[in-house]
C-alpha cells in the first residue's frame, strides 16, 4: 500500500516543489465552467418545473440515492481518506471511494486532494485557494470573499501543483487510472439516473425527469453544499476548538454535508476520522467509516481521543 503523505508535513522532495504548476488550459477552464454552470441552471429551473408537474417519487428516491452515494464518496473518500489519511483502506475500498467521489463532478481526485491539502497548509492566509478572508474584513470585502470562497475560485486559471501536495496519489497506479476516468465517470453520474428512471417507469418521460432531478439538480445541490463548507464554514458558526484559521462549526449543514460542516473541529484535528466529536453532533460520514472498520475494509482509523480534544478545546473562561 502506498504510504500516505500528510498535507501539513510533506516530504522534503515534495516540499521543494512550487505551490502552483502553471495554469489550467482553455479546455479545462471550459469544462470547469460547464460543470459548475449547467447544474446550477438546472437548479434555478427546478422550482418552476416542480410547480405542478415533472417531479415524482421515483425522481426523489433516485436523487436521494445518488446524492448520498456521491456525497459520501467526497466526504469519506476524497476528504477524510485521500486528503488526510484518517484511516487505511484495502484496495477495493480505495478504488470504490475514488470512483464514487469522482461521480460528484467536483473534479478528478488528484486535483481535488491537491487543492484541499493546499487549503490546509495555508488556511485563511495568502496561498489558500478558497478563503473568504483574502480581501479584507469590510462588508464589501467579505461579500467578495464569500463569492470567491464559494465558487469564484474555480474560475481562476492557477493550477495547484500535485507533485508538491499529492505525490502519494501520483505514485498510485489505481488512483491515476481513476483520475483519467473522470470524463467517463461524469457521463455515468448523469446518465445512470436517467437509465434507472426510464427502466423503473418504463417511459422516456421517466428517464428525462430522472436525468433532470437525480442528475443535474442533484449535482448542483451537492456542489453548493460542498462549496458552503468552504465559504459559510469559514465565516460564521461556533469555534469551540483552537485552530490556526477562522473555521467554524455550522450545524444547519451537518446532515446535508454528511458531517463536514463541523469544520472547526476538523481544522483543529485534521486527520481525525470523525468531525462531529461532541455529543449530539451528527456525522454520517463517521458512521460509514465505522461500518467499513467493522467489515475489516478500513483499518488504523484515527478516532478522536479525549486527551487530544481536551488539549484543543478553548478555555471556556477566555
Amino acid at each position: 500500500m502506498v504510504t500516505k503523505v500528510q498535507p501539513d508535513s510533506p516530504r522534503t522532495a515534495a516540499a521543494a516543489q512550487p505551490v502552483l504548476a502553471g495554469e489550467k488550459s482553455s479546455a479545462e477552464m471550459f469544462l470547469v465552467k460547464l460543470f459548475a454552470v449547467v447544474p446550477a441552471l438546472a437548479l434555478a429551473a427546478a422550482v418552476p418545473l416542480a410547480w405542478g408537474r415533472g417531479l415524482g417519487w421515483v425522481d426523489v428516491g433516485l436523487a436521494a440515492f445518488f446524492y448520498t452515494a456521491t456525497c459520501l464518496g467526497v466526504t469519506v473518500g476524497f476528504h477524510r481518506y485521500f486528503t488526510h489519511g484518517a484511516f487505511r483502506a484495502n484496495r477495493a475500498l480505495r478504488i470504490a471511494l475514488a470512483v464514487t467521489g469522482s461521480m460528484a463532478m467536483q473534479g478528478p481526485v488528484i486535483g481535488w486532494v491537491a487543492d484541499h491539502r493546499r487549503h490546509h497548509a495555508y488556511a485563511d492566509r495568502e496561498g489558500d485557494p478558497h478563503s473568504p478572508w483574502l480581501f479584507g474584513t469590510s462588508a464589501r470585502a467579505l461579500a467578495k470573499g464569500f463569492w470567491h470562497a464559494h465558487m469564484g475560485w474555480l474560475f481562476q486559471r492557477e493550477l495547484t501543483n500535485a507533485a508538491r501536495f499529492a505525490p502519494d496519489l501520483l505514485a498510485d497506479e489505481d488512483i491515476q487510472r481513476v483520475n483519467r476516468w473522470f470524463p467517463a465517470l461524469t457521463a455515468v453520474t448523469l446518465l445512470a439516473p436517467a437509465l434507472a428512471g426510464g427502466l423503473i417507469t418504463w417511459s422516456w418521460w421517466g428517464a428525462l425527469t430522472a436525468f433532470f432531478w437525480a442528475g443535474l439538480v442533484r449535482v448542483a445541490v451537492l456542489h453548493h453544499v460542498t462549496w458552503s463548507v468552504n465559504s459559510i464554514c469559514h465565516m460564521i458558526g461556533d469555534r469551540p476548538f483552537t485552530s490556526r484559521d477562522k473555521s467554524a462549526n455550522f450545524w444547519p449543514l451537518a446532515i446535508l454535508s454528511m458531517g463536514e460542516s463541523w469544520h472547526n473541529s476538523h481544522h483543529a484535528d485534521p486527520t481525525c476520522a470523525r468531525h462531529g466529536v461532541r455529543r449530539g453532533q451528527i456525522d454520517i460520514s463517521a458512521r460509514l467509516i465505522r461500518a467499513f472498520e467493522k467489515f475489516g475494509w478500513a483499518t488504523d482509523v484515527r478516532w478522536p481521543r479525549p486527551e487530544r480534544l481536551a488539549r484543543n478545546l478553548k478555555d471556556s473562561t477566555s
